[in-house]
């Protein structure tokens, strides 16, 4: 990412983060591109015929980046939302994170 479009990036996402208690997603951008990268790859892979196996260890490769990006989102989710939740006087808040989490797993 470029320096000034990386700028502009952390100058919106400031101004996104005073307006809501949220971690910042942002920095993910470059790694949903390339995902999105893959996915447009597979695409191709398919409509020019290449080999079973070749697309497959694509999907693979897509999936694993892809689990990769959730689980950086989770983290960030734990170490923010969910900290705070446990730190605010209001219990409920704590209770909630945590049924948050539960029902996301049980997916």
């Amino acid at each position: 990412m470029s320096k000034q479009i990386e700028g502009k990036v952390h100058s919106i996402s400031r101004r996104v983060m005073k307006r809501i208690n949220q971690p910042n997603h942002f920095i993910d951008l470059p790694r949903l591109n390339k995902i999105s990268g893959q996915i447009d790859g597979i695409e191709k892979m398919i409509r020019d015929g290449r080999y079973c196996i070749e697309i497959v260890q694509q999907i693979k490769a897509a999936r694993s980046a892809m689990l990769s990006l959730e689980n950086a989102i989770l983290k960030r989710h734990l170490e923010n939302c969910v900290q705070s939740a446990f730190g605010s006087a209001k219990s409920h808040n704590s209770s909630k994170k945590i049924d948050e989490i539960i029902e996301l797993l049980e997916r």
